[in-house]
């Protein structure tokens, strides 16, 4: 039987070794507001910065930003299951481009992993779907750099985003934004980058 991801066009596909295939598909804000509100809701995804939320809210979140040509949401899937919420943005038309110099084919990412399954942790997996992602973005984009910008506070990420071959930037403070349809506290960013040659040598 096939997956309910199955009819949605993939941005994206591979095979990484040891995790299977990976296919990045566009989020459906309606569809998936349940299953993000799951991830987004847990201790482990605070500095997401969703906790709190109910589910309309994040369906409302993820459809004003489906309006924007700047910002995009995909869901990353393994072997069909979702394995991750992937955001992508243009840095200068986002609050990260006041704090740091933008270069040209930069590219933002924000990535949540799902909660750890059943089984738990599998070994080489978190490193498998950041190939996958690294692949998309500076490969099939086409982009140069990518920027991260993981709250100080959070070492798991940023040890992750190190172990991935990302170079420390600066430490910055990403201004609040209060709009009508957006409301994001400030933040102490801890920035990282990883360039197209340091990940595939070209």
């Amino acid at each position: 039987m096939s997956d309910p991801y199955t009819p949605r066009p993939a941005v994206h596909e591979q095979e990484v070794d040891g995790i299977g295939s990976v296919r990045v598909v566009p989020l459906a804000p309606a569809a998936d507001a349940p299953l993000l509100h799951r991830w987004v809701s847990g201790e482990r995804a605070v500095f997401w910065g969703m906790n709190g939320l109910t589910v309309r809210q994040v369906a409302e979140i993820y459809a004003h930003m489906d309006t924007l040509d700047t910002h995009h949401a995909h869901l990353v899937l393994v072997d069909g299951t979702p394995a991750a919420l992937l955001q992508t943005y243009e840095p200068q038309a986002d609050r990260v481009g006041a704090c740091y110099p933008v270069e040209p084919g930069d590219i933002g990412v924000h990535l949540l992993l799902a909660p750890a399954g059943p089984d738990g942790a599998r070994p080489g997996w978190t490193g498998g779907v950041l190939t996958a992602v690294a692949t998309y973005v500076l490969l099939v984009l086409d982009r140069r750099r990518v920027v991260v910008d993981p709250d100080v506070a959070n070492g798991k990420a940023i040890a992750r985003f190190a172990k991935q071959g990302f170079i420390a930037g600066p430490e910055v403070v990403l201004p609040e934004i209060d709009l009508p349809d957006v409301y994001l506290p400030e933040k102490r960013a801890q920035l990282a980058f990883l360039t197209r040659e340091v990940a595939f040598g070209r």
